[in-house]
């Protein structure tokens, strides 16, 4: 059973060996070993998972014959694994459910390329899960940021390359500023494996020295982290991004990519820095007032709009919100809340995000609320997809979004000081979140008046699915409604699993 300890390195490097093969592949060869790897790489992940909560404890691969420090590792505990697998289901079914789109909306040509670009996602996103070492996260840091712009602007629209653009300037911002800040960690303590780092940071505030250098080294890598993350008001690039992007990269880059850089921050809160450095640096107290903010400012941009994705992409901002507003309450509930929230939105995203893509397809291609009446009936699967994500961000009881909202104000009562904004917010937001999430819904299963409403300016012929093409698209629904109803119904044993990473993350 030893024998699951490689699993994690295995898992990234067979993600980076199929990308490599997968550039000298046709496209149906590439989509194959793509769906192959990383099939595989979530029964590897979930290997993990089930030997870390078995053993009950954390252990870390050494890379190579040489320890630490001069060694580079990977460290494994539950969250590890459970972080992994979830990743692994939802770039899986995000793959499997934009695959027709993939096919429709890419050159011939560059197909392969997709695909190549999301066997590098994978492997970097584990990598930021495994790591631990902070400058290894950087690299990978920067193999993902190359990855997600590429399969943004592929789809070579003029709003793509303009969203690419902005994506790319707002990601290269987040990442020198993280590198700046590992740097002067390096220069403080000598070190860049997380364990060790921890220890000469815990010296350093033991002592009185530096302590401003290092609350400088704590700012700059949360800011860099927060802007990779899209957290308010570094936001503004997510609705073209994910608004003009095909429904397997939107998919993506919401439910993975950010929720991939929030980990990272979380990971190095607990281990590197230290919670309790972290917690009297006051920096929570920043992102609980800009997560409370995110929450609102998000859901109103989010009513403003008349567009399904660009509505759903706001909305992102406003979870995102949660996220950071559950880390700076500062306990151990909070961070709870926060986690798994973090697997609440990534297996919500991706559902709202490729059946409003669904519903689209039977609109003439229209995103426009106008043009989407009636479409839950025209395309039975992706409404009942769009209103079962709908309700979970919403928080109606059984599903994920509810446990959400739940722990959160749970959390809450254990920080007086922040009790009432984060209750008061919480309930703002979710009014605001009922407003816009369920006024789409009511739209489209409202009947559609007159037909002429759907010509629109460049509409196309709606778009019919083979019978391959539409048992996929039903498949990956149920799936993505399923994770969600397990989030919902069988959420303790999953706090239970988080509350148990949480401890052997430090």
């Amino acid at each position: 059973m030893d024998f699951i300890r490689n699993f994690p390195f295995f898992s990234i490097m067979f993600a980076m060996l199929c990308a490599i093969l997968t550039s000298a592949l046709p496209k149906k060869g590439a989509k194959v070993l793509c769906t192959v790897m990383i099939s595989i790489s979530t029964l590897l992940n979930a290997a993990v998972l089930y030997y870390t909560c078995v053993t009950g404890e954390s252990y870390v691969y050494i890379m190579g014959h040489f320890p630490a420090p001069w060694g580079n590792e990977l460290r494994a505990g539950v969250l590890e694994g459970l972080m992994g697998t979830t990743f692994s289901i939802v770039m899986l079914l995000s793959v499997l459910g934009g695959a027709r789109h993939i096919n429709e909306d890419l050159a011939e040509n560059k197909i392969s390329l997709y695909y190549v670009m999301i066997d590098l996602l994978q492997g970097a996103l584990l990598a930021l899960v495994y790591t631990n070492d902070i400058f290894t996260a950087y690299v990978f840091i920067e193999i993902t940021t190359i990855a997600s712009g590429g399969i943004l602007m592929i789809r070579q629209i003029g709003r793509t390359t303009l969203a690419a653009t902005r994506y790319m300037i707002m990601s290269l911002l987040g990442s020198g500023l993280f590198l700046i800040g590992i740097t002067l960690m390096y220069d403080l303590t000598g070190h860049l494996l997380m364990s060790n780092i921890q220890q000469s940071c815990a010296q350093i505030v033991a002592d009185g020295r530096y302590t401003v250098p290092l609350t400088v080294v704590v700012g700059l890598i949360t800011i860099g982290l927060c802007i990779k993350s899209g957290l308010f008001p570094f936001h503004f690039w997510m609705p073209d991004t994910y608004g003009y992007s095909t429904p397997a990269s939107s998919s993506i880059l919401s439910g993975l990519i950010s929720k991939a850089y929030i980990f990272l921050l979380i990971k190095i809160f607990y281990r590197v820095i230290g919670f309790d450095i972290i917690s009297s640096s006051k920096v929570l107290n920043v992102l609980f007032v800009f997560g409370l903010a995110a929450m609102i400012i998000g859901s109103v941009s989010a009513i403003r709009e008349n567009d399904i994705r660009r509505m759903t992409a706001y909305s992102s901002a406003a979870q995102i919100g949660y996220i950071f507003m559950g880390i700076g309450l500062g306990t151990s509930a909070g961070m709870t809340a926060a986690i798994f929230h973090i697997l609440t939105h990534a297996v919500t995203k991706p559902l709202l995000f490729i059946s409003a893509s669904g519903l689209s397809d039977v609109s003439n291609g229209s995103k426009k609320f106008r043009d989407l009446q009636d479409s839950g009936f025209r395309n039975v699967p992706a409404g009942i997809g769009f209103m079962v994500g709908s309700l979970s961000m919403v928080g109606l009881p059984l599903f994920g979004g509810f446990i959400s909202k739940l722990l959160f104000a749970t959390a809450s009562v254990q920080n007086p000081n922040k009790m009432l904004p984060t209750l008061i917010v919480l309930a703002i937001s979710t009014v605001l979140n009922a407003v816009y999430f369920l006024r789409t819904v009511i739209r489209i299963y409202r009947p559609a008046a007159d037909k002429e409403t759907l010509q629109v300016e460049g509409a196309r012929p709606d778009v019919r699915m083979t019978f391959g093409q539409q048992r996929l698209f039903v498949m990956v629904m149920i799936c993505f409604v399923a994770l969600n109803l397990v989030l919902g119904l069988y959420s303790q044993p999953i706090t239970n699993a988080i509350t148990a990473g949480l401890t052997m993350l430090a």
